[in-house]
């Protein structure tokens, strides 16, 4: 079935069902499903899918956009970048004194300072504030978990990886992926905890995650994140 609202046409599927309310589904591919009971009125899932029409067009651009892969940026003043979760635009500036570019962080921008303005040293110095953030940030949180834990990592590093969000290896090292520092702190948290457990549990075994569901009981929701949001931690 087809509705237009608001300049756009949307197609979706209603299923009749014994149940005792009405509610919609949007599923990974962007399809929308209205669940309804049996007898419900055209005009009440119209009115549900007008009252929810700005966060399904969101949902709907999300899917299309991450379908299509990574997102291509520009290196100009406006455009955003993930930080921590949320989106955060970028103000250049130039100064000829410093003696290398870098990222400054404050509550609503991320200020680039550059030598010259050159998108390549734009994106550089974007990948190296992520590599510091992200090593400050997992380094902190280890501590944290730490409680739960007899043994500690050997050591802790960050990588370009472009299959993993981490590793750990049989001696112990640690290894986290820079892009981490764009997730939000529960994905964080549980990518730290995730690997933290391959220290008792190499392999993916029942073990490895039930003490995973020990320490992080919701960690199926921030896995859904990184499966639904990678495409847009990119610089």
């Amino acid at each position: 079935m087809f509705h237009t609202y608001d300049g756009k046409t949307l197609q979706y599927e209603i299923k009749y069902k014994q149940r005792q309310s009405i509610r919609m589904t949007i599923d990974h591919h962007g399809y929308v499903e209205v669940h309804a009971p049996k007898g419900t009125s055209n005009d009440k899932i119209i009115q549900l899918l007008e009252g929810n029409w700005d966060v399904i067009q969101q949902k709907i651009a999300e899917t299309k956009a991450r379908m299509s892969g990574p997102q291509e940026k520009t290196y100009e003043d406006g455009e955003s970048f993930l930080f921590l979760g949320k989106s955060y635009r970028i103000k250049i500036s130039v100064d000829e004194k410093i003696e290398q570019d870098l990222v400054q962080f404050n509550e609503d921008q991320l200020f680039i300072i550059v030598k010259k303005i050159d998108d390549d040293r734009i994106k550089q110095a974007l990948k190296r504030f992520y590599y510091k953030q992200c090593k400050k940030i997992v380094e902190k949180r280890i501590k944290y978990f730490q409680s739960h834990f007899k043994v500690k990592p050997r050591s802790v590093s960050i990588s370009d990886s472009k299959t993993t969000w981490g590793t750990c290896d049989a001696k112990l090292q640690l290894t986290f992926n820079w892009r981490l520092a764009m997730a939000p702190q529960h994905v964080i948290d549980y990518v730290v905890v995730h690997e933290m457990c391959h220290m008792l549990h190499l392999n993916h075994d029942r073990s490895f995650w039930r003490l995973v569901g020990k320490i992080m009981p919701d960690y199926k929701e921030q896995e859904k994140w990184l499966a639904n949001s990678n495409w847009k931690m990119t610089v």
